[in-house]
Protein backbone atom coordinates (compact mmCIF):
# COMPACT_ATOMS: atom_id res chain seq x y z
CA UNK A 1 0.00 0.00 0.00
CA UNK A 2 1.02 3.48 -0.77
CA UNK A 3 0.27 6.87 0.29
CA UNK A 4 0.24 10.04 -1.15
CA UNK A 5 0.37 12.96 1.63
CA UNK A 6 -2.25 15.95 0.52
CA UNK A 7 0.27 18.43 3.00
CA UNK A 8 -1.99 21.30 2.73
CA UNK A 9 -5.37 19.32 3.43
CA UNK A 10 -3.33 17.31 6.73
CA UNK A 11 -5.24 14.67 4.83
CA UNK A 12 -3.73 11.25 2.57
CA UNK A 13 -4.90 9.34 -0.02
CA UNK A 14 -4.11 5.20 0.76
CA UNK A 15 -3.05 3.40 -3.11
CA UNK A 16 -2.90 -0.03 -3.63
CA UNK A 17 -2.34 -1.53 -7.11
CA UNK A 18 -2.32 1.86 -8.35
CA UNK A 19 -5.77 2.27 -7.52
CA UNK A 20 -7.36 4.49 -4.91
CA UNK A 21 -8.45 2.50 -1.97
CA UNK A 22 -9.66 5.69 0.70
CA UNK A 23 -8.80 9.06 1.63
CA UNK A 24 -8.26 9.33 5.44
CA UNK A 25 -6.57 11.76 8.18
CA UNK A 26 -2.59 11.92 7.91
CA UNK A 27 -1.75 10.49 11.02
CA UNK A 28 -4.10 7.83 10.05
CA UNK A 29 -2.67 6.61 7.49
CA UNK A 30 0.77 6.79 9.05
CA UNK A 31 -1.16 4.14 11.09
CA UNK A 32 -2.35 2.39 8.51
CA UNK A 33 1.15 1.62 6.76
CA UNK A 34 2.74 0.36 10.48
CA UNK A 35 -0.22 -2.25 10.84
CA UNK A 36 -2.44 -2.83 7.61
CA UNK A 37 -3.96 -5.29 9.94
CA UNK A 38 -5.84 -3.55 12.13
CA UNK A 39 -5.96 -0.36 9.84
CA UNK A 40 -9.68 0.96 10.08
CA UNK A 41 -9.78 1.07 6.33
CA UNK A 42 -6.70 -1.34 5.52
CA UNK A 43 -6.88 -4.02 2.69
CA UNK A 44 -6.32 -7.28 4.67
CA UNK A 45 -9.05 -6.46 7.11
CA UNK A 46 -11.62 -6.26 3.39
CA UNK A 47 -10.21 -9.87 2.71
CA UNK A 48 -10.76 -10.99 6.29
CA UNK A 49 -14.32 -11.52 5.86
CA UNK A 50 -15.77 -13.17 2.35
CA UNK A 51 -18.23 -10.57 0.91
CA UNK A 52 -21.67 -12.40 0.91
CA UNK A 53 -23.96 -11.35 -2.09
CA UNK A 54 -26.20 -14.00 -2.57
CA UNK A 55 -27.29 -17.32 -1.33
CA UNK A 56 -24.97 -19.61 -2.85
CA UNK A 57 -22.32 -17.48 -1.76
CA UNK A 58 -23.80 -18.11 1.65
CA UNK A 59 -23.69 -21.95 0.58
CA UNK A 60 -20.19 -22.48 -0.73
CA UNK A 61 -18.93 -20.93 3.13
CA UNK A 62 -21.37 -23.16 4.61
CA UNK A 63 -20.71 -26.10 2.73
CA UNK A 64 -24.06 -27.31 1.39
CA UNK A 65 -26.54 -26.92 -1.47
CA UNK A 66 -28.12 -23.31 -2.29
CA UNK A 67 -31.21 -25.08 -1.58
CA UNK A 68 -30.71 -26.05 1.74
CA UNK A 69 -29.43 -22.46 2.50
CA UNK A 70 -32.95 -21.37 1.40
CA UNK A 71 -34.93 -23.98 3.04
CA UNK A 72 -32.95 -22.62 6.26
CA UNK A 73 -33.35 -19.02 5.69
CA UNK A 74 -36.91 -19.24 4.83
CA UNK A 75 -37.88 -22.10 8.01
CA UNK A 76 -39.15 -24.91 5.24
CA UNK A 77 -37.83 -27.92 4.02
CA UNK A 78 -36.80 -31.07 6.25
CA UNK A 79 -33.44 -29.88 7.14
CA UNK A 80 -31.80 -30.50 10.78
CA UNK A 81 -32.01 -27.61 13.75
CA UNK A 82 -28.33 -28.25 14.07
CA UNK A 83 -27.41 -27.41 10.15
CA UNK A 84 -30.80 -24.30 10.34
CA UNK A 85 -28.97 -22.96 12.98
CA UNK A 86 -25.42 -22.74 11.72
CA UNK A 87 -26.67 -20.90 8.18
CA UNK A 88 -28.50 -19.00 10.11
CA UNK A 89 -25.31 -18.11 12.52
CA UNK A 90 -23.49 -17.61 9.23
CA UNK A 91 -26.10 -15.20 7.46
CA UNK A 92 -25.66 -12.97 10.53
CA UNK A 93 -22.16 -12.97 11.26
CA UNK A 94 -21.85 -11.46 7.20
CA UNK A 95 -24.95 -9.50 7.52
CA UNK A 96 -26.27 -11.60 4.66
CA UNK A 97 -30.26 -10.88 3.86
CA UNK A 98 -32.72 -13.01 1.51
CA UNK A 99 -33.61 -11.14 -1.30
CA UNK A 100 -37.24 -11.88 -0.46
CA UNK A 101 -38.83 -10.40 -3.91
CA UNK A 102 -36.30 -12.43 -5.74
CA UNK A 103 -37.65 -15.42 -3.75
CA UNK A 104 -41.05 -14.39 -4.13
CA UNK A 105 -41.20 -14.62 -7.92
CA UNK A 106 -39.37 -17.19 -8.19
CA UNK A 107 -42.17 -19.14 -6.24
CA UNK A 108 -45.11 -17.17 -8.12
CA UNK A 109 -45.95 -15.32 -4.69
CA UNK A 110 -46.23 -11.93 -3.34
CA UNK A 111 -46.42 -12.81 0.52
CA UNK A 112 -49.30 -10.12 0.45
CA UNK A 113 -52.58 -10.16 1.20
CA UNK A 114 -55.20 -7.82 -0.43
CA UNK A 115 -57.83 -6.01 1.63
CA UNK A 116 -60.86 -4.04 -0.43
CA UNK A 117 -63.16 -1.97 0.62
CA UNK A 118 -65.67 -1.25 -1.41
CA UNK A 119 -68.33 1.79 -1.11
CA UNK A 120 -70.71 1.30 -4.00
CA UNK A 121 -73.74 2.62 -1.96
CA UNK A 122 -72.28 4.89 0.12
CA UNK A 123 -69.21 6.11 -1.90
CA UNK A 124 -68.44 9.49 0.24
CA UNK A 125 -67.73 6.45 3.64
CA UNK A 126 -63.83 7.13 4.51
CA UNK A 127 -61.54 4.39 5.56
CA UNK A 128 -61.25 6.21 8.89
CA UNK A 129 -64.99 5.06 9.72
CA UNK A 130 -64.86 3.48 13.65
CA UNK A 131 -65.84 0.05 11.85
CA UNK A 132 -63.40 -0.04 8.91
CA UNK A 133 -60.58 0.66 11.59
CA UNK A 134 -61.36 -1.41 14.00
CA UNK A 135 -61.64 -5.08 11.71
CA UNK A 136 -58.28 -3.61 9.72
CA UNK A 137 -56.68 -4.01 12.55
CA UNK A 138 -57.68 -6.96 13.56
CA UNK A 139 -56.78 -8.03 10.15
CA UNK A 140 -53.41 -6.65 10.39
CA UNK A 141 -52.66 -8.02 13.30
CA UNK A 142 -54.07 -12.10 12.05
CA UNK A 143 -52.41 -11.36 8.84
CA UNK A 144 -48.73 -10.46 10.55
CA UNK A 145 -48.90 -13.64 12.68
CA UNK A 146 -48.85 -15.35 9.48
CA UNK A 147 -46.22 -13.70 7.75
CA UNK A 148 -48.18 -11.60 5.55
CA UNK A 149 -48.52 -8.30 4.29
CA UNK A 150 -51.84 -6.19 3.84
CA UNK A 151 -52.46 -4.02 0.66
CA UNK A 152 -55.39 -2.47 1.34
CA UNK A 153 -57.43 -0.45 -1.50
CA UNK A 154 -60.80 2.02 -1.09
CA UNK A 155 -62.22 1.15 -4.63
CA UNK A 156 -65.84 3.33 -5.70
CA UNK A 157 -67.27 1.00 -8.48
CA UNK A 158 -67.51 2.51 -11.45
CA UNK A 159 -67.88 -0.73 -13.42
CA UNK A 160 -68.40 -4.48 -13.45
CA UNK A 161 -64.90 -5.02 -13.53
CA UNK A 162 -63.17 -3.02 -10.67
CA UNK A 163 -62.67 -6.27 -8.66
CA UNK A 164 -61.15 -8.68 -11.44
CA UNK A 165 -58.46 -5.78 -11.85
CA UNK A 166 -57.57 -6.33 -8.43
CA UNK A 167 -57.01 -9.48 -8.10
CA UNK A 168 -55.20 -9.88 -11.54
CA UNK A 169 -52.86 -7.45 -10.77
CA UNK A 170 -50.97 -9.97 -9.04
CA UNK A 171 -49.74 -7.97 -6.27
CA UNK A 172 -51.30 -10.12 -3.72
CA UNK A 173 -51.85 -13.60 -3.30
CA UNK A 174 -55.58 -13.89 -2.56
CA UNK A 175 -58.28 -10.99 -1.59
CA UNK A 176 -60.29 -10.14 1.65
CA UNK A 177 -63.31 -7.62 0.94
CA UNK A 178 -64.72 -5.58 3.62
CA UNK A 179 -68.62 -5.49 3.09
CA UNK A 180 -70.73 -6.77 0.04
CA UNK A 181 -71.95 -3.26 -0.27
CA UNK A 182 -74.53 -2.97 -3.10
CA UNK A 183 -72.10 -5.51 -5.59
CA UNK A 184 -72.61 -9.18 -4.33
CA UNK A 185 -73.66 -9.82 -7.92
CA UNK A 186 -69.54 -8.37 -8.61
CA UNK A 187 -68.39 -10.88 -5.84
CA UNK A 188 -70.37 -13.54 -6.96
CA UNK A 189 -68.80 -13.53 -10.71
CA UNK A 190 -65.29 -13.03 -9.72
CA UNK A 191 -64.98 -16.01 -6.99
CA UNK A 192 -66.74 -18.12 -9.43
CA UNK A 193 -63.22 -18.05 -11.57
CA UNK A 194 -60.70 -16.97 -8.56
CA UNK A 195 -60.82 -19.03 -5.20
CA UNK A 196 -58.50 -16.98 -3.01
CA UNK A 197 -61.43 -14.67 -2.13
CA UNK A 198 -62.98 -14.53 1.28
CA UNK A 199 -65.75 -11.43 2.32
CA UNK A 200 -66.86 -10.10 5.58
CA UNK A 201 -70.87 -9.53 4.96
CA UNK A 202 -73.84 -11.24 4.87
CA UNK A 203 -74.90 -14.34 3.65
CA UNK A 204 -77.78 -15.02 1.37
CA UNK A 205 -79.23 -18.51 -0.19
CA UNK A 206 -77.38 -19.20 -3.30
CA UNK A 207 -74.41 -16.69 -3.24
CA UNK A 208 -71.25 -18.06 -4.75
CA UNK A 209 -68.82 -15.98 -3.19
CA UNK A 210 -67.76 -17.09 0.63
CA UNK A 211 -68.49 -15.07 3.40
CA UNK A 212 -67.86 -14.07 6.82
CA UNK A 213 -70.40 -12.30 9.08
CA UNK A 214 -72.67 -12.27 11.48
CA UNK A 215 -76.24 -13.21 11.30
CA UNK A 216 -77.69 -10.13 10.43
CA UNK A 217 -81.43 -11.21 10.27
CA UNK A 218 -81.37 -12.45 13.62
CA UNK A 219 -79.26 -9.30 14.74
CA UNK A 220 -82.01 -7.25 13.52
CA UNK A 221 -84.33 -9.25 15.24
CA UNK A 222 -82.70 -9.11 18.58
CA UNK A 223 -82.63 -5.55 17.87
CA UNK A 224 -86.09 -5.30 17.43
CA UNK A 225 -87.29 -7.19 19.86
CA UNK A 226 -85.71 -5.82 22.66
CA UNK A 227 -87.44 -2.27 21.80
CA UNK A 228 -91.03 -4.00 21.66
CA UNK A 229 -90.05 -5.46 25.34
CA UNK A 230 -89.25 -1.65 26.25
CA UNK A 231 -92.98 -0.75 25.31
CA UNK A 232 -92.21 0.45 21.90
CA UNK A 233 -94.49 -0.17 18.88
CA UNK A 234 -93.70 2.99 16.60
CA UNK A 235 -90.23 1.45 14.99
CA UNK A 236 -87.82 3.47 12.64
CA UNK A 237 -85.28 1.71 11.02
CA UNK A 238 -82.25 3.91 9.77
CA UNK A 239 -79.33 2.61 7.37
CA UNK A 240 -79.71 1.99 3.42
CA UNK A 241 -81.39 -1.72 2.89
CA UNK A 242 -79.22 -1.34 -0.72
CA UNK A 243 -76.20 -3.26 1.77
CA UNK A 244 -77.16 -6.66 1.57
CA UNK A 245 -76.33 -6.52 5.48
CA UNK A 246 -78.33 -4.01 6.20
CA UNK A 247 -81.11 -5.61 4.06
CA UNK A 248 -81.35 -8.34 6.47
CA UNK A 249 -81.32 -6.69 9.30
CA UNK A 250 -84.60 -5.08 8.22
CA UNK A 251 -85.60 -8.24 7.64
CA UNK A 252 -85.00 -8.98 11.46
CA UNK A 253 -86.98 -6.63 12.34
CA UNK A 254 -89.71 -6.94 10.42
CA UNK A 255 -89.65 -10.72 11.87
CA UNK A 256 -89.93 -9.39 15.39
CA UNK A 257 -92.84 -7.41 14.90
CA UNK A 258 -94.71 -9.71 12.96
CA UNK A 259 -93.73 -12.50 15.79
CA UNK A 260 -95.15 -9.62 18.49
CA UNK A 261 -98.37 -9.19 16.65
CA UNK A 262 -97.49 -5.38 15.52
CA UNK A 263 -99.53 -4.62 12.78
CA UNK A 264 -98.22 -1.40 11.63
CA UNK A 265 -94.88 -1.12 9.17
CA UNK A 266 -91.58 -0.42 10.32
CA UNK A 267 -90.57 3.12 8.73
CA UNK A 268 -87.19 3.00 6.90
CA UNK A 269 -84.87 5.98 7.00
CA UNK A 270 -81.85 5.41 4.73
CA UNK A 271 -79.44 7.13 6.75
CA UNK A 272 -75.92 7.82 5.83
CA UNK A 273 -72.89 5.87 7.22
CA UNK A 274 -70.44 9.32 7.84
CA UNK A 275 -71.98 11.05 10.86
CA UNK A 276 -70.93 14.41 9.01
CA UNK A 277 -73.54 13.70 6.17
CA UNK A 278 -75.88 11.42 8.54
CA UNK A 279 -76.81 15.08 11.57
CA UNK A 280 -78.59 17.29 9.09
CA UNK A 281 -80.72 14.25 7.33
CA UNK A 282 -81.55 12.93 10.65
CA UNK A 283 -82.41 16.72 11.65
CA UNK A 284 -84.47 17.33 8.91
CA UNK A 285 -86.04 13.20 8.83
CA UNK A 286 -87.18 13.71 13.05
CA UNK A 287 -87.66 17.48 12.74
CA UNK A 288 -90.79 17.20 9.72
CA UNK A 289 -91.98 13.44 10.88
CA UNK A 290 -95.45 13.42 11.79
CA UNK A 291 -95.23 11.18 14.48
CA UNK A 292 -91.94 10.79 16.16
CA UNK A 293 -90.82 6.85 16.33
CA UNK A 294 -90.82 5.30 19.40
CA UNK A 295 -87.67 3.00 19.51
CA UNK A 296 -84.95 3.81 16.83
CA UNK A 297 -82.79 0.36 15.35
CA UNK A 298 -79.65 1.95 13.60
CA UNK A 299 -78.01 -0.49 10.63
CA UNK A 300 -74.77 0.61 12.42
CA UNK A 301 -73.53 2.13 15.89
CA UNK A 302 -72.31 5.07 13.85
CA UNK A 303 -75.28 6.01 12.56
CA UNK A 304 -76.80 5.66 16.47
CA UNK A 305 -74.54 7.38 17.75
CA UNK A 306 -75.56 10.23 14.89
CA UNK A 307 -78.95 9.77 16.28
CA UNK A 308 -78.27 10.08 19.75
CA UNK A 309 -76.74 13.50 19.07
CA UNK A 310 -79.62 14.56 17.01
CA UNK A 311 -82.32 13.46 20.11
CA UNK A 312 -80.00 15.56 22.42
CA UNK A 313 -80.01 18.77 20.05
CA UNK A 314 -83.88 18.60 19.85
CA UNK A 315 -84.32 18.26 23.59
CA UNK A 316 -85.84 15.37 24.01
CA UNK A 317 -84.52 12.84 26.50
CA UNK A 318 -82.80 8.91 25.67
CA UNK A 319 -84.42 6.46 26.57
CA UNK A 320 -87.29 8.05 28.06
CA UNK A 321 -88.83 9.99 25.06
CA UNK A 322 -86.91 7.55 22.24
CA UNK A 323 -85.03 4.52 22.66
CA UNK A 324 -82.21 3.73 20.45
CA UNK A 325 -80.39 0.93 19.85
CA UNK A 326 -77.01 0.04 17.04
CA UNK A 327 -75.55 -2.66 15.50
CA UNK A 328 -71.87 -3.35 15.43
CA UNK A 329 -70.86 -3.67 18.80
CA UNK A 330 -67.53 -1.20 18.90
CA UNK A 331 -65.72 -0.03 22.05
CA UNK A 332 -67.08 3.74 21.30
CA UNK A 333 -70.53 2.59 22.19
CA UNK A 334 -69.54 2.30 25.44
CA UNK A 335 -68.32 6.08 26.00
CA UNK A 336 -71.54 7.33 24.45
CA UNK A 337 -74.08 9.45 26.59
CA UNK A 338 -76.02 7.60 27.68
CA UNK A 339 -74.42 4.42 27.16
CA UNK A 340 -75.77 3.00 23.74
CA UNK A 341 -77.29 -0.31 23.57
CA UNK A 342 -76.31 -2.31 20.31
CA UNK A 343 -76.07 -5.62 18.60
CA UNK A 344 -72.59 -6.42 18.87
CA UNK A 345 -70.78 -8.47 16.46
CA UNK A 346 -67.86 -11.16 16.65
CA UNK A 347 -65.28 -8.69 14.78
CA UNK A 348 -62.50 -10.35 16.25
CA UNK A 349 -63.87 -13.90 15.42
CA UNK A 350 -64.84 -12.86 12.45
CA UNK A 351 -61.34 -11.22 11.41
CA UNK A 352 -59.27 -14.76 12.54
CA UNK A 353 -61.96 -16.68 10.43
CA UNK A 354 -61.12 -14.33 7.36
CA UNK A 355 -57.58 -15.46 7.29
CA UNK A 356 -57.65 -18.95 8.14
CA UNK A 357 -60.20 -19.42 5.06
CA UNK A 358 -58.27 -17.30 2.65
CA UNK A 359 -55.09 -19.47 3.68
CA UNK A 360 -56.86 -22.64 2.98
CA UNK A 361 -58.37 -21.49 -0.18
CA UNK A 362 -54.82 -20.28 -1.18
CA UNK A 363 -53.85 -23.32 -0.26
CA UNK A 364 -56.59 -25.02 -2.59
CA UNK A 365 -59.61 -25.84 -0.42
CA UNK A 366 -62.86 -24.84 -0.42
CA UNK A 367 -64.53 -23.48 2.03
CA UNK A 368 -68.07 -22.70 3.54
CA UNK A 369 -69.74 -19.30 4.60
CA UNK A 370 -69.31 -18.82 8.31
CA UNK A 371 -72.44 -17.19 9.91
CA UNK A 372 -71.24 -15.69 13.35
CA UNK A 373 -74.17 -15.06 16.06
CA UNK A 374 -74.60 -11.47 17.15
CA UNK A 375 -75.20 -10.90 21.04
CA UNK A 376 -77.90 -8.13 22.00
CA UNK A 377 -75.71 -5.68 24.65
CA UNK A 378 -78.33 -3.80 26.60
CA UNK A 379 -77.05 -0.16 27.98
CA UNK A 380 -78.44 2.90 29.18
CA UNK A 381 -80.16 4.33 25.62
CA UNK A 382 -82.82 1.66 25.93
Amino acid sequence: MQVVTLTKLHFAILLHESRIFCCVPEKLAEQAIAKPVIALWGHSQVNDKTRVRNISDLAKIAGVSPGTVSRALSDTGLISQKTRDRIKALAREHDFRPNIMARNLRIQKTGAIGVVIPLGHETGQHISDPFFITMLGLLADALTEKGYDLVLSRVIPTDEDWLNRFVDSGRVDGTIVIGQSDQAAVLDKVASRYRPLVVWGGHSAGQVHCSVGSDNRLGGELAAAHLIKRGCERLAFFGDPNALEFELRLQGCRDAMDAAGLSGEITVFPAHLMAEAAHPDITKFLGSAAERPQGIIAASDVIAMTTLRVLAEFGLSVPDDVKVIGYDGLELTEHTFPRLSTVRQDLTGGANNLVDMLLRRIAGEDTASVILQPELVERNST
